[in-house]
């Protein structure tokens, strides 16, 4: 029997058997790392997929700044998610839920075990819980908000938001584009504040055994988010933002050039600023890993101390733990 040493978080009553296995956490913790050392630890009993829990790992293209598992270990574990759209492309927690639905149903199938790995929590939580319904995407309001944002800039959106959408404003810093254009956006087609809607016609939620790995010391994460940074600039990040600004469909307003790292670089390049790029794009990690754990502990698991010794070891063991949870 497994030893399971860690500590139960039960943010709320979970009633119903999992569905699939997750190990999240704040970027720069292990969780990669961690995921394929369970599925090799567990392969003489069961095989694991790993479905990716990342909003840019989504896109074509953009590797190094995303930090995508190698060809090697996508060949060693099957990995699902990953090179799904183009980096033109819009994707959505409604878009997620569905492709990481399909991708558990498959892999239950076949026998085998899902295990969700990432540290986009919106996603994880709309799988989790449900998504509420709202409107879909409008191209029109997106396009008269975007260029609205060109000319006054998002704190003006911002402050706008406040006004129609105080609830929703609050939550949101005042360049958070993307999620500042979805509120005035459904506030233009609706009539009704995002807030309002929350709660309302909520779909229907999938059962998850969540193992977290939540690192006791800021220090530490923050050493691991600045050795990361490095090797990817090491690695040509650089070159990778200059390949995907050379696409002519390619603009800074994107979701997917308004990731972390990514917006830095393509601003950097913008102001032939490349020397203030490592300071940027850390800081801006660092803020995400901020709002991954604010997201990772609203939410029930099992809590792994990720700067702990034998933390990896530990963090398998719950996983394996969580196997025998598991509905067939």
């Amino acid at each position: 029997m497994v030893n399971c040493r860690a500590r139960e978080v039960p943010a709320r009553t979970v009633t119903s058997r999992p569905h699939a296995i997750a190990l999240a956490g704040p970027t720069a913790s292990g969780k990669s790392a961690i995921a394929l050392a369970f599925a090799h630890a567990v392969a003489h009993e069961v095989a694991v997929e790993i479905v990716s829990v990342d909003s840019a790992q989504v896109y074509r293209g953009m590797d190094i700044g995303t930090a995508k598992p190698t060809a090697h270990e996508r060949a060693a574990v099957p990995h699902h998610g990953i090179d799904l759209i183009d980096p033109e492309e819009r994707y959505s927690a409604a878009q997620f839920v569905h492709d990481a639905r399909r991708a558990i149903d498959d892999i239950t199938r076949r026998g085998h075990v899902p295990l969700l790995v990432g540290g986009t929590m919106l996603y994880l939580k709309a799988l989790a819980e449900g998504l509420d319904e709202l409107p879909q995407a409008d191209a029109a309001w997106r396009a008269a908000i975007d260029a609205r944002a060109a000319a006054e800039g998002w704190p003006a959106l911002h402050a706008e938001l406040a006004r129609v959408d105080p609830v929703t404003a609050a939550r949101l810093a005042p360049h958070d584009a993307q999620r500042i254009q979805r509120a005035l956006e459904v506030w233009h087609v609706c009539g009704e504040p995002l807030s309002a809607l929350h709660g309302r016609g909520r779909r229907e939620s999938t059962p998850i055994a969540l193992v977290a790995l939540e690192p006791a010391s800021r220090g530490w994460l923050h050493a691991r988010i600045a050795t990361r940074f490095d090797a990817m600039l090491a690695a040509g990040f650089v070159d990778e933002v200059r390949r995907l600004r050379a696409r002519p469909t390619l603009h800074a307003g994107l979701p997917s050039m308004r990731s972390v790292g990514y917006r830095q670089a393509w601003q950097a390049l913008d102001d032939g600023a490349l020397d203030a790029l490592r300071e940027r794009g850390i800081a801006a990690t660092r803020q995400l890993a901020k709002r991954q754990l604010t997201w990772l502990r609203s939410m029930p698991r099992l809590s792994v101390c990720a700067d702990e010794p034998g933390a990896s070891e530990r963090a398998i063991e719950a996983l394996k733990c969580q196997i025998e949870c598991l509905s067939r």
